[in-house]
Parts: C-alpha cells; sequence; structure tokens
C-alpha cells in the first residue's frame, strides 16, 4: 500500500487498497493486507482507507521505514509510467499470528510479483500462501515494474496460485524468463495454464479486451470505449471482478464481461478508486456500453 504521487495531487494507491476498495462495492469483504510508516503520510492512509469503508486491522506500522510512494506521469491514452520508492515499509512485511489467522479463514488472497521484490516481505507472503485452507483461491496478479522481478520470484507465485493474471505486455516477457515460445496471447496463456496447473489465466489487452482460459473453456473479449482519464486502478478493479465471478461459479463470459465493464469504469474517472454517484454499482456498470 502506498500513495500514488500525481503532478497535481496525491492519492492512496497499490494494489493492496485498490483491490479491497472494489471488492468491497461488489458486497464482499475486502481487507487490505500490507506495511505503512508511522509518518505523515501512513497516518493519512489509515485515514483515507477508513474514508473508502475498509478496515485497517492488518496494516501494519513501521517506525524505520516511510510509507511507500509511486511518482506517476500520466501518459498519451491516460496510460500510467511510475517511478517507485525503495525501500518502502511495505518491503518489510511481518509474519505475525494476526496474519496468520487472517489466512486461514480468508475465501480467497491476491498478491503481486513487485511486493516480493524485498526477501522479507517475499518470504512473508509465502508464509500467507501456504497458511490458507485447501480450498482458497490464490491470485497471482503479475505486475512487472521497473527491475522489480525474477523468474524465481514469477515461477514459484505461479506454482502457489489457482489463478493468474497478467497483461499482453507482460506475457512475452514472461514467456522469454521461463525459456519459452511466444506465438500469440491465447496459446501462451494455455501454456502457463498447463505447465503450472492453473485452473484460470487472464490476458488483459487494454483497450482491447482480455482474454480468460480454463482447463475447458476460453473467452474473448473485445472491451468498452470509454473515455480515460487515467488507467490506474482499472486492472485492481479488473482483478476484483475476475475473482468475484470465479468464486461465484460465473461462467468465462459473464467474468470477462463484468471485469471490463468495471475496469473500463474505473479508467473512465480520476484515480483508483472512485466513488459512485446516486447510481448503484449495478447500475453504472449497466451504463457502460
Amino acid at each position: 500500500m502506498l500513495w500514488d504521487l500525481f503532478p497535481t495531487r496525491k492519492q492512496l494507491g497499490g494494489a493492496p487498497a485498490n483491490f479491497a476498495y472494489i471488492t468491497n462495492l461488489f458486497g464482499n469483504i475486502g481487507i487490505p493486507a500490507s506495511r505503512v510508516g508511522r509518518d505523515s503520510l501512513g497516518t493519512e492512509s489509515l485515514q483515507q482507507l477508513s474514508r473508502l469503508g475498509l478496515t485497517s486491522e492488518f496494516v501494519q506500522q513501521d517506525s524505520h521505514h516511510a510509507t511507500g510512494t509511486v511518482l506517476v506521469e500520466i501518459g498519451d491514452g491516460g496510460q500510467p509510467r511510475f517511478e517507485i520508492s525503495e525501500p518502502a515499509a511495505w518491503d518489510f512485511l511481518e509474519w505475525t499470528p494476526a496474519w496468520q489467522e487472517l489466512a486461514g479463514r480468508t475465501d480467497a488472497v491476491c498478491f503481486g510479483s513487485l511486493a516480493q521484490r524485498a526477501p522479507q516481505s517475499r518470504n512473508t507472503i509465502l508464509n500467507f500462501l501456504r497458511a490458507t485452507r485447501p480450498g482458497a483461491v490464490r491470485v497471482f496478479d503479475v505486475n512487472l515494474r521497473q527491475h522489480f522481478y525474477s523468474r524465481d520470484v514469477l515461477q514459484q507465485s505461479m506454482q502457489l496460485a489457482n489463478v493468474a493474471k497478467l497483461n499482453h505486455e507482460e506475457l512475452p516477457r514472461i514467456m522469454q524468463l521461463f525459456e519459452l515460445e511466444h506465438r500469440n496471447d491465447e496459446d501462451s496463456a494455455r501454456v502457463l495454464l498447463l505447465l503450472h496447473s492453473l485452473k484460470m489465466v487472464c490476458v488483459t489487452r487494454g483497450a482491447e479486451g482480455s482474454i480468460l482460459m480454463s482447463p475447458y473453456a476460453s473467452s474473448k473479449h473485445p472491451g468498452f470505449r470509454v473515455r480515460v482519464v487515467d488507467t490506474v486502478g482499472a486492472g485492481d478493479a479488473f482483478t476484483a471482478a475476475l475473482l468475484r465471478g470465479y468464486l461465484a461459479g460465473a461462467p468465462l463470459e459473464e467474468i470477462n464481461d463484468t471485469a471490463n465493464r468495471i475496469g473500463a469504469w474505473v479508467a473512465s474517472q480520476a484515480g483508483a478508486t472512485p466513488a459512485l454517484n446516486a447510481a448503484s454499482l449495478e447500475e453504472t456498470l449497466a451504463g457502460i456500453a
């Protein structure tokens, strides 16, 4: 969990807060588990979580390391460019009895590759995943940022996950790291699915929609055309919808449609945690066409 520092504003960001916020909008209970500094941005983080209706019970506070920040520049088409501070409090996640208890009762956990850039946080995340119940869903949301990833992190994460999500730019880089041929998105998704015994692989393709692949079916969605303000958090929103549909046992086509709708809605708003207007989430998403 960190702060996105835009040229003219700052906003609480990072996958834990973004994902948990959208999860709550869907009516489930999203719980961010992360670490912030005992500094002004850390205090603001906890206050902002409260305003978003999220618990901060599992957000650790660090007296020695600063709350994470990311310099964000918005380029053409609303695409962000990131410069991520290092080190940050989230590099020092602690494996605690409270987190172990949380892992044991969760229905699903979403984790990424960026948060594993430092050994301590990587070990904590691996402990969390191994402490989940056998029936829990473990979603690996790949986020290749700067130089903060490795073949070992990616392979081990794939092995511990049962759902993997990545984008069309990350897919060929991962195939190259794994020393596998990348011919097209569908073939590569199928290779990863079989290689790591995954239950689902998702490839997001920006304005071109997404591909979902399971051992028994596949779904390709063209995406929705919206006026893009910025795409920060759109991927996290997509993942939250993906997981919601997966937990509900929805067909791939339905999961794909809802995930693209929520991603398009967030991309059409400023920031990763937009507020609903008078309309419900269902009514808001129905207006995306």
